[in-house]
């Protein structure tokens, strides 16, 4: 049994804002999600290692989460201005990466094998070299939530934490899956 006031104060030791133990039976891998990734709306399909379709199929993917029985939400909320504050969003985005690396590492000196999934692609590298030559970085290497065809406001409306923080407001999530 994960011991979740620890985790929860590790993560908030390295900045997130939420935190939330996660049920992984209440993680639903949709087939919709996974449609609006090949709509492209992002510009990485296709383009990156942690994104489909290099990433795996749903079947695969279910199986692959399918192993995990807990784990935790990490949420890093920022402020914006309004809806069009795009440096804000990135800003706050930049803020989240940093803090789910860290917890990255310090979550794979007990789990080696834990699941981690991420909010957005992987950034690890300025370009990356899929489809044309292996990760750099397979070990560092993180899909997003989405890109396992999770609908983000689900996983956290199901595991007891906030999705919509208001109009002056900006939440991503990421999650760890442990066991």
């Amino acid at each position: 049994m994960l011991d979740f006031e620890r985790l929860e104060a590790l993560a908030s030791e390295v900045g997130f804002t939420h935190v939330a133990p996660l049920d992984a039976a209440t993680i639903v891998l949709r087939d919709e999600v996974r449609d609006m990734c090949v709509a492209n709306t992002c510009g990485a399909y296709g383009k990156n290692w942690s994104c489909p379709p290099a990433c795996g199929e749903l079947p695969a993917l279910r199986e692959q989460v399918g192993r995990y029985r807990a784990g935790i939400l990490v949420q890093t909320v920022g402020e914006v201005e309004d809806s069009l504050d795009f440096e804000g969003m990135m800003e706050a985005e930049a803020e989240h990466k940093r803090h789910f690396a860290e917890l990255h590492e310090k979550l794979l000196e007990q789990w080696p094998n834990l699941l981690a999934l991420g909010a957005g692609t992987c950034t690890r590298c300025a370009k990356c070299t899929y489809p044309d030559a292996p990760c750099r970085f397979p070990d560092k290497r993180v899909s997003s939530m989405e890109a396992y065809g999770m609908l983000v406001v689900d996983t956290c409306k199901a595991n007891g934490m906030e999705y919509y923080y208001g109009p002056q407001a900006i939440a991503y999530t990421s999650c760890f899956l442990l066991e």
